[in-house]
């Protein structure tokens, strides 16, 4: 997805979140309009995230760990 002005300095997209309103729509196996489920995919609200520095070693794909994601300072 396009970023959300939160997330915009961080990174130029950001993952699909969905509004837990729109969950029942995206798994619906009856949907035959893609656009009905596509409409579902817009940025996540700002106010909703939260941005924290973590550690660069959250890049290394062979690294996973809880401690990654455990803010900085």
């Amino acid at each position: 997805m396009a970023p959300n002005s939160l997330m915009q300095p961080i990174h130029n997209r950001m993952p699909a979140i969905l509004d837990p309103a729109d969950e029942a729509l995206w798994l619906d196996p009856t949907l035959t309009i893609p656009e009905a489920a596509l409409n579902c995919l817009r940025p996540y609200p700002d106010d909703a995230l939260v941005a924290y520095p973590v550690s660069a070693a959250v890049s290394n794909p062979r690294d996973d760990a809880a401690h990654l994601i455990a803010p900085l300072g």
